[in-house]
Parts: C-alpha cells; structure tokens; sequence
C-alpha cells in the first residue's frame, strides 16, 4: 500500500469469477413514483445486502440507474470577486462534516455520553458552509459562490431492459464452488421475503436465471433416463421371449441407477447435465452381464429340459454361471476402468467431463458387482421350472407366467430362427474365404482415414444455454450518452423479433471485480422462449395430424433454428462502427475466464509499442475479414482513446511561486471535480463532489481560462502555465506475461474452428511480416482445442493400456487380448463415418465418446470370443476337433448358435443410446456428440466382429494350436 499513490487503495475482491453470474434482475417502477436515483440507492443500501446475506452469494454487484452525489457547483467569478481560492471552499466542505465525541459525563447518578453533532444532512447545510470573510467581515457561504443541487455521479455503467430506456439492475454472483441451482433457490425465497418491503411501485423482474438452463437440461436427460429404461427392457423382453428371464437385467437397471446416486451423493457429485449423461450412456451397458448370464441359463436349461431333466435344475444354473461369470465381470470391469483415465483432463474439460467419468465408472463398477451377487440370486430365489397348479387358476396363470415361463428349443424361439437363418450362410461363407475377408475389413479401415481427415474440429460443440449474449464493440471513447442511446436502440430491435422473451443490456461495468468491461464492449443477455414457441417451418410432414408430426420433429424440425435466429438478429443489428458477436453466457464468461478472448477465436499479438500492436491488429482484420466463415472480426484499437492533456510548464510554475501538485490540485477540483468528504444518510452513503459549474468547464476555451491561485494571491489562467491540447493514446492496456499485447477478436459462422484456423493462419503467415520482436498467438477456443489435444495424446495410449491389461488378467493370453482389441478398428469405422454423416465435428465430447466406445469394443470382443471358445472347448472335450472341417463347425456352433445374447447385448446398447440422438432440450447437443460415435462404432464393431473374428479364430487356433496337436501333442480343454 505504501508504493501506491496517494488516493489509490487496495481491497480483496469476491470469492468468485466472471462464471458466477448466475441471477441478474430489474428494478422497475411503471408506477413512476420513483425515479433511478431512488431505484438505484434502494439497490445499492438495501437490496445487495439483503441478498448478499444469502449462503453461497459472494456478492451482489450493482448496475444502471444513477448514484446519488452532492455537488457543489462553483462560480469561478464569484471566486474571483471574494478573492477566495477554490481548494479553500474545498477545504471548508471537509471541515465541516463531521461528528464527534466528549467522552462521559455524570449528573445525578447516571452516565450521559457527549456527542458533537456535525454531519451535513442535507442540501441546505451544505449551502449555509463558510469558506471566507467579505470585505465587509460578513461570512461567505457556500450558497454565495455556488449552487448546491443533488445529481448523479460519474457513470462508468448503464443498463436497459427490453429496450425501454435506463434501467437499475443488479447481478448475484455465487462464490467459487457453490451449487448454482441452490444457491439461486435461495436467492428467490430472498426476494420473496424482500418484496413486501419494496418501495411503492417497484416490481422485481427477472433478467436472467441460470436455474432454467438447469432444470431444462436435469428434465431432458430425465426423460431420456426414462425412455432408455423402457426401451432397453422392451429389448430384452423381445430377444428371451421369457418374462423370468427378462426380469433379472430389468430389474438390473434401477438397482444399479439408484445405488449410483448413492454414490454421487457419498462423493458429493450434484445433479447436473454430465453427472446424469453417465448414467444415460451407460444404461444399455449395465444390463449387459446379466443379458449373457440369463441367456447362457436360459440356453443350459432349455438343453436340461430337452435332456429329461436330468439332475438338479439350480445346479444346471450354476454350472451355467460359472463359464460365463469372468469375461461378464471383466468386460464390465474394463468399461468402468476405460473411463479412468478421463479423470486426468485438466483445466475446463475437465471440470466438464468428470462428473460424468464418476457417474459412468460408479454404474458400470455397481453393475459388475450385481453381475456376481444380485443377479445370480433372483434367479435362483425366484425362478421355478415347474408350473404353480393351485386355485383360482388364473391366479396360478399369472404366477406361471412371471416366475416359470415357456422355454423354447432354439430353432423354435421367434428371434432365434431368424437370427440364424439370417447369419448361419454368411459365417460360413466367411469361414470359407477367411483371407478376402480379413484383407476386406482392412481396406474399409483404410478408406475411413480419410474421411477422419475431412471431419472438422473444435474444443466444445455448442451447448444451447436458451439464452443468447450479444456482445458489441465499439470504438474506444464512446461516451456514456451515446453507449446509452445506441444500447437502447440495440435492446428494442432485439426485443421485436417473435422468439424473444426479454433483454437486458448492459454498456460499461457493474461494481464488481468480475466486471472489468469498458463503455465500448457491451453485454446483451438475451432470453429466448421455449423452442414451442418459436416461429414454424414448413415441412413435408405439416399438414400431418399433430401425435404424426410429434414423430418426424426429432429427425426433421419444424421451428426456426438457433442459428437462424442469430442470423436474423445479427442482419438487423449492422451498427456503423460497431462489430458484433454472438455467443451464450456461460460459455462467454468460461472463455474470458480462460483464455481472455470472448469470440471462438482470437489472436493475440505481443510486442514493445502500442501503436505498432494496432497497427498489426488492423492488418490482421482487413486479410481475415473476407476468410469464409468469418462473421465478424475485429481489432483493438488499443491507443484509440482521447485524452485532453495540460502540459505544465515548469518555468511558469516557479515564477509564479507554484508546484506541480497545487497546479494538478486545480486541474482535478475546478474540471474533474474532488470528492471531499461523504454524507451519512442512515445506512446510506454519497459523496460530495466541488468542482466549476459546467457551463465554466465545457470547452477547451474555458479550460484555458480557468484561474489559478498564486502564493501572493494573484490568479492566472491555466493556459499561463500549461499547454493544453487534445491528444490520443492508449484507453486500456494489456500486459500479458510481461508483454504488451493487442488481441483481435473473430466470430465465425457454419465452419469448424480448426479448419477456419488453419486457412487464416495459412494466409497471415503468407502475407503479413512481423516486425522483430513481435510474435502472434492464435487463442480463444482454438488454444484450448490444441490442449486437449496434447492431452488426448496421452488419454487415449492410457485407456488402450488399462483395457490391454484387464482384458490380459482375464485371458491369461496376449493373443486373445490382441484379437478383442481388433474390435477397437472396426468400430472406428461406424464411429467416424456416423459422424460425418451428421456433420459433427471432432471435439472433446466426441473423444469421451470414442474413449467410452474402447470399453465397449473389448465388452463386446470378449463376449464373442467366449462363445467361440465355450464352442471349441466343448468340441475338443467330446474329441471332435480333428480336422479343419471340425473347427469350422465348432467356431460355426459358437458363432451363430450364440447370435442372440449377442445382438442381445449390441441392441440394448444401441437402444439405450438412440434416445438420446432424437432429444431436442437443454443439453442435447452435447449428448449427442458423446452417443454419435458409440452408436456408430457399435454397429460396424457388431457387423464386423460377426464376419472377422470367426476367420481370424480359426487361422489362429488351425495354425498355431491344432498344429501342435496334429504334431501330437493333446489340445487342452479349459474348465
């Protein structure tokens, strides 16, 4: 503190950031009974403190309106004509506000404290100051050089709402860490409690409430946690044809899901868009062990019932679970330890993608556990196979057909028949050529690469916030009163257009540390209504009955998009001299948090001179603006700022017996005005502000003209002792890791942010040369896609590590690990291509994505390797496995006599996956980047699984285990 300069003081700033906005609100009068002074000293004195008495709340930061300020308005020439020296009545001002105390005094047995009471109260007290004596001796008041009158302060902010002209607002900021969604609930009981108190007239009107985006995106992942349940039971309802069976991996998904949320609330994990998409993602997984246990039950006792019913029939179950028990508990295992190594992501991505990473790990861990104990034990307490034949009959019906069911023989069963006749021919076809069939998957691997190479890139895909932040950048030094005019007439054209709920603008800073904005960068928050309400488009399915069109809307929408919508608004809102940019709130306060650029892209350019940076930032815009997919661009004019300066001429100064301090005294009194004490209205506080009266400081003419007092009293204009001029320089300054810097801000429209980089770069380095000493960084979402990606680098190794070794601990063989991990090419295959059919662009949703999808690949891997082996085995325990022939028929048996827990398993993982690609709220877009490629990779792992694993099984075990039993040694049968 005592480095800094006189004046300049330091305080803590909020427990919190710019991210933390999460609550704004309006004070509006309709009533006209209170003008903004009065709504804006109500917001100040009693509405921040009573919300910033709310748990969570770091602050309550003030915006619009006018602050209340005493002013002293001194006529020079009256000055002049008492001879008095303007810092002498500022002087006078401070001494006379003040209160005081004369300790303790005592009269008949009681204590009575003393109080010197001072403290100017109102106008008149200030006006009825001495500052001086007349000639006459009679006092000279303050009310005989000037005029005293109460107006507003300094604006450095200004809000409106809905385009309607000044507006007094306010903006909850919650600490760091806080629970957004509570913390707001408790900020609206607050104001309830608030609103009998408010003054006559006044209403609170919502601005923005991050709590909608919440509960909108908690309501579609619900939804979709619903239909995916129902679906996948549906599912597997459809494939056993057998209600006891059926019921196990049912009643599997609840359990799992409930004892996952007793996880989330164990490890303090909210509720929230990506701790319930790991849910969703994984409910088509979950079931999984249970589907390969009950069908491999349901196999062994329909053989047990074919048999005689040999035996006991619990023991046939558990027989049943034993040769499948490991690969199910490993396979789940490796999903839920495929997602470990998202817990490394840093930074944004990682506090994104983490609680989603616990809620997976946590249901996948729970449901490989309930493969082991819950599952098997339904089974064996609840499952008979004999008929109940007590009365009524319909009763003993019903019983009959939940608790034993009708086995059917395979080649009976209504899905089985189909399944093999559909693929018994092509297994063996490819078993016959297994060479073309290999080299065939390999080359549709090959041809996919380049189509990987054609898909775009970007860090984060767009996540529908419903609202909208417009944010235009004028030229530094608009003055307040134009901010304010062209602030208004931005929030009425915003407010006319149909899909538009409210605005609220905002030029300048509010009063927080989180707010550092200029009156050049404004912030519109616009709020749309629900996308029912938006406007139609017409489609072939319109004239349809309404429960049709509900069909076809999830494929082919039939409302405005949200990037026509800011298309439109963007068309409407060409300002000369102003660059927009459009983007949503959270994300916009994420990306100045993180990078300091509010635009996807923006370049940062550092160097030595401040006029050299502009004049950079300027070339840059002119070569960009014309890249396709640039929407707007725009360069700081960093030395853009006006400034009137007094040159003081220090030879003057000591002729005249003056310093430079008591000149500079004059200089910010008489024309900037001094605040030179404070008025203390109960628990209000205004300052008192001394300084010329407007019509004596409102040209440079008058500058010149203003009087400065000598030691020997004489008075000189200011022009004596300075020069005065206007001049330019830099409004803002930016130093960034000892660098001066200048950023250029780029908003791009329908292209990724990789390629669009990639071509700009291409044509700066082409045609721009940069002067020694000066260097560009290419930042906003672009520098955080280039981290990831670093960081993909060595997530993805990791992952493909972690599931080698779990699939490894489980075979005990690196050739069977290598043969499950041969699914990981195939499905890359349905991953990328899905994904290029639906233009999606690469970004970190869409490797967590491709990460799940690895656990699914060696699920899915394992799973038909232990029905190509479970065949094997069986054969060479009966001794028929001799020939070639013999070891096409067994892997043949394995392959296609096991087709149904198999589609079993990849239809309940697609099922649960594709609501999700047809959800249209809040958060939607990010699932389905995260589902789109595990959909696609699932179908093509599937496909290819079923034609290339029964070949490469079979030149592995003729060439390399059956060889050595045709040299004599005994083929072992594993247990």
């Amino acid at each position: 503190q005592s480095k800094l300069p006189e004046g300049v003081s330091t305080e803590l700033g909020p427990d919190a950031t710019g991210v933390g906005w999460v609550y704004q609100y309006a004070l509006v009068d309709k009533s006209g009974k209170n003008d903004l002074s009065d709504l804006r000293s109500f917001q100040d004195w009693y509405m921040r403190y009573y919300l910033q008495s709310v748990p969570g709340v770091a602050e309550v930061a003030s915006i619009g309106g006018f602050q209340k300020q005493y002013q002293v308005n001194i006529d020079p020439n009256a000055l002049l004509s008492y001879k008095i020296p303007l810092m002498k009545v500022a002087d006078a001002v401070r001494a006379n506000n003040n209160d005081t105390g004369g300790r303790l005094i005592e009269f008949s047995g009681a204590e009575y404290m003393i109080r010197g009471k001072g403290y100017i109260k109102d106008v008149a007290d200030i006006e009825k100051i001495a500052v001086g004596r007349s000639m006459q001796g009679t006092p000279v008041l303050i009310k005989n050089i000037g005029k005293v009158a109460i107006g507003p302060d300094i604006r450095r902010g200004a809000a409106d709402l809905n385009g309607e002209g000044d507006a007094v607002g306010g903006i909850v900021v919650i600490r760091h860490g806080e629970n957004a969604l509570n913390v707001i609930n408790r900020v609206k009981a607050k104001l309830e409690e608030i609103k009998p108190s408010l003054p006559a007239g006044v209403e609170i009107v919502t601005a923005y409430d991050r709590s909608d985006l919440i509960h909108r995106a908690i309501e579609t992942l619900k939804s979709q946690l619903f239909e995916e349940m129902l679906i996948v039971s549906l599912v597997i309802m459809l494939f056993l044809w057998h209600i006891p069976s059926a019921i196990v991996p049912i009643v599997t998904i609840p359990v799992s899901i409930l004892l996952s949320f007793s996880l989330m609330y164990l490890f303090g994990i909210p509720i929230n868009i990506m701790s319930l998409s790991g849910i969703a993602i994984s409910i088509g997984v979950l079931v999984d062990g249970a589907i390969i246990e009950v069908e491999n039950a349901y196999k062994k006792l329909e053989l047990w019932k074919e048999g005689g019913e040999v035996g006991d029939p619990h023991e046939v179950r558990i027989q049943a679970l034993k040769e499948v028990v490991p690969a199910v508990f490993f396979s789940l295992l490796v999903i839920a330890a495929a997602f470990l190594p998202v817990f490394t992501l840093l930074d944004q991505e990682g506090r994104l993608f983490k609680p989603l990473a616990f809620t997976k790990t946590f249901t996948m861990a729970i449901a490989a556990i309930l493969a082991l104990t819950l599952d098997p034990a339904i089974r064996l307490l609840f499952m008979r196979m004999h008929n109940f034949t007590f009365k009524p009959k319909w009763l003993a019906w019903s019983f009959n057909q939940v608790l034993v069911g009708t086995y059917y023989k395979e080649d009976k069963h209504p899905v089985s028949k189909v399944l093999f006749k559909l693929y018994g021919p092509v297994c063996r076809f490819v078993l016959d050529y297994p060479k073309a069939t290999i080299i065939a998957a390999l080359v549709l691997v090959m041809i996919t690469i380049p189509v990987y190479m054609k898909l775009g890139s970007e860090f984060m895909p767009p996540l529908n916030e419903g609202s909208i932040l417009y944010m235009p950048t004028t030229l530094p030094g608009i003055s307040v009163t134009e901010a304010r005019k062209l602030l208004q007439t931005q929030d009425k054209i915003l407010k006319s257009i149909p899909e538009v709920e409210s605005v609220f603008g905002k030029a300048g800073r509010a009063e927080t540390a989180t707010d550092p904005a200029p009156f050049s960068m404004m912030e519109t928050t616009v709020v749309l209504k629900p996308e029912s309400e938006w406007r139609k488009n017409k489609r072939w399915y319109s004239g349809l009955p309404e429960p049709l069109q509900k069909l076809f809307r999830p494929v082919w929408r039939d409302r405005i998009t949200w990037e026509e919508i800011i298309n439109e608004m963007d068309s409407k809102m060409k300002f000369p001299g102003v660059t927009n940019a459009w983007t949503m709130p959270i994300k916009a306060r994420i990306d100045m948090l993180t990078t300091g650029v509010r635009t996807p892209i923006g370049i940062k350019i550092f160097g030595a001179d401040l006029q050299e940076i502009e004049k950079l930032g300027t070339n840059i815009e002119m070569l960009l603006k014309d890249v396709q997919g640039t929407r707007s661009i725009y360069a700081e004019r960093v030395t853009g700022g006006y400034f009137v300066d007094f040159d003081l001429k220090r030879e003057k100064l000591a002729r005249y017996g003056l310093s430079v301090k008591e000149a500079e005294d004059i200089i910010m009194t008489a024309l900037g005005g001094e605040t030179v004490t404070t008025v203390i209205a109960g628990r209000e506080r205004y300052s008192v502000n001394v300084r010329y009266g407007r019509d004596y400081r409102d040209t440079l003419a008058k500058f010149r003209r203003t009087l400065v007092t000598t030691m020997s009293g004489e008075n000189v204009p200011l022009e004596e002792i300075a020069d005065i001029g206007i001049k330019t320089g830099p409004s803002m300054i930016r130093d960034e890791n000892g660098m001066l810097a200048g950023y250029v801000y780029v908003d791009i429209t329908g292209r990724d942010v990789g390629s669009y980089v990639d071509e700009a770069k291409k044509r700066v380095n082409e045609k721009l040369k940069l002067p020694a000493g000066y260097s560009l960084i290419w930042s906003g979402q672009y520098e955080n896609m280039l981290r990831v990606k670093e960081r993909l680098k060595v997530i993805i190794p990791l992952t493909l590590f972690v599931i080698f070794l779990l699939l490894y601990m489980n075979t005990k063989s690196t050739v069977k690990t290598l043969i499950v991990l041969a699914a990981v090419p195939f499905s890359l295959v349905g991953a990328v291509w899905f994904l290029y059919f639906l233009g999606y662009n690469v970004s970190i949703a869409v490797w967590v994505g491709m990460i799940a999808l690895l656990g699914l690949d060696a699920e899915t891997g394992v799973f038909m390797l232990l029905f190509l082996d479970l065949a094997y085995y069986d054969s060479v325990k009966r001794g028929k496995m001799k020939t070639y022939s013999d070891l096409e028929e067994a892997i043949t048996h394995g392959a296609v006599k096991r087709i149904r827990p198999k589609t079993m398993t990849v239809m309940a993982i697609l099922m649960g996956l594709i609501p999700i690609m047809w959800a249209m709220g809040a958060g939607a877009d990010l699932m389905k980047r995260i589902a789109a490629p595990m959909i696609g990779g699932v179908v093509t792992s599937f496909i290819l699984e079923l034609l290339v694993y029964p070949p490469i099984y079979a030149i592995w075990k003729w060439n390399f285990e059956m060889d050595k039993g045709r040299q004599g040694k005994q083929i072992q049968h594993e247990q």
